[in-house]
C-alpha cells in the first residue's frame, strides 16, 4: 500500500517513563488522528523541569516501531534529539504532546514540570505544543486503576479541531491542559483558565542510613491554593469538574515592572 504522505505527524514523550499506561493511552487516542513517534524517557523524571542533559551521552533505544526510550535522558532531551534525528532534514511534526502525565501541572508547578518542559522544548524548536495531564489530588492507590477516557477523548477533538484548522496560539506558546479525574459523562466541559497561585511549604523528611549518615527525602507538596479574581484558574476549574485548558507563554519579563524598575535605577 501506498504511503500517504500527507497524513499529519504528530511526536510524544511525556515525564512519567516510556512504560507509563498514561502514555500508552495518549498513543492510542492519537493513532488514527496522524502519524506518530513517540519519544519518552527510560525512567521517571518527574519535577526534572526543562533540563537538557549536557555531560553524559544519551542513546535511543527502540521499543517497537517509532516508539525508542531515550536512555537516560529527560522530556527536553527526548524532544531536542528527536526533533534532529529521527525527522528527515528540514521536516518537522505537525505537533508535539507531551503527556498524558499521572497527576496535575497547574499553577507555578508548571515551572517544575517534565511535562511542560516538553511542550516548552517543542515551541522553542517552532513546533506548536500541548502538554496535558490528568488531576488525581492525594488518592495514590487509585492511579493504578485510573481510566484516561476523558483525557483521550479531550485531547483527540483538540488535535482534530487543530488539524481542521489551526493552532490557536502564536509561536513560543503551548496549551497547558489539566484534566479531572471523573468519567467524560460528569465532565462540565472544557474551560479556559489562566493558571492558579499554589502555596508552598518545605517538606522534607530526614532519615538515618545504616552506616549512621542523614539523608533527606523531600515530601509531598501541599494543596493549598491562593484565591483569585478574575478569570478561573486551572485548579478551580478541575476542582469543579472542567477540564482546564491554560495558554503559556515563554516570555517571563513583568512587562508591568519595566518602567518602575526604570524610576528605581
Amino acid at each position: 500500500m501506498k504511503k500517504n504522505n500527507n497524513r499529519k505527524k504528530i511526536l510524544i514523550t511525556n515525564d512519567d517513563g516510556f512504560d507509563s499506561p498514561a502514555l500508552l493511552a495518549l498513543m492510542e487516542a492519537l493513532k488514527p488522528l496522524a502519524d506518530i513517534i513517540t519519544v519518552a524517557p527510560s525512567l521517571e523524571k518527574s519535577a526534572c523541569g526543562h533540563s537538557l542533559t549536557l555531560t553524559k551521552p544519551l542513546k535511543f533505544v527502540e521499543v517497537d516501531k517509532d516508539f525508542y526510550r531515550l536512555d537516560d535522558g529527560t522530556p527536553t532531551d527526548c524532544i531536542f534529539l528527536a526533533l534532529h534525528k529521527l525527522y528527515p532534514a528540514n521536516t518537522q511534526p505537525n505537533l508535539v504532546i507531551s503527556g498524558i502525565n499521572i497527576g496535575a501541572n497547574m499553577g507555578e508547578d508548571i515551572t517544575y514540570s517534565g511535562t511542560a518542559s516538553g511542550a516548552m522544548e517543542a515551541v522553542l524548536q517552532g513546533v506548536p505544543s500541548i502538554a496535558i495531564s490528568q488531576d488525581f489530588g492525594d488518592d495514590f492507590e487509585a492511579k493504578e486503576s485510573w481510566d484516561y477516557a476523558l483525557a483521550q477523548e479531550i485531547i483527540a477533538k483538540l488535535v482534530t479541531k487543530i488539524f481542521e484548522g489551526s493552532f490557536p496560539l502564536e509561536p513560543r506558546k503551548f496549551l497547558n491542559l489539566n484534566i479531572p479525574a471523573i468519567s467524560p459523562s460528569n465532565s462540565k466541559g472544557l474551560k479556559i483558565t489562566k493558571t492558579g497561585s499554589r502555596v508552598y511549604t518545605n517538606n522534607a523528611d530526614a532519615h538515618i542510613n545504616p552506616r549512621g549518615q542523614e539523608y533527606f527525602w523531600i515530601g509531598l507538596v501541599n494543596h493549598e491554593w491562593r484565591e483569585s479574581t478574575g478569570e478561573m484558574t486551572d485548579i478551580e476549574a478541575v476542582k469543579n469538574g472542567y477540564v482546564s485548558i491554560s495558554p503559556i507563554h515563554l516570555d517571563m519579563t513583568s512587562h508591568n515592572d519595566i518602567e518602575g524598575l526604570k524610576k528605581w535605577i
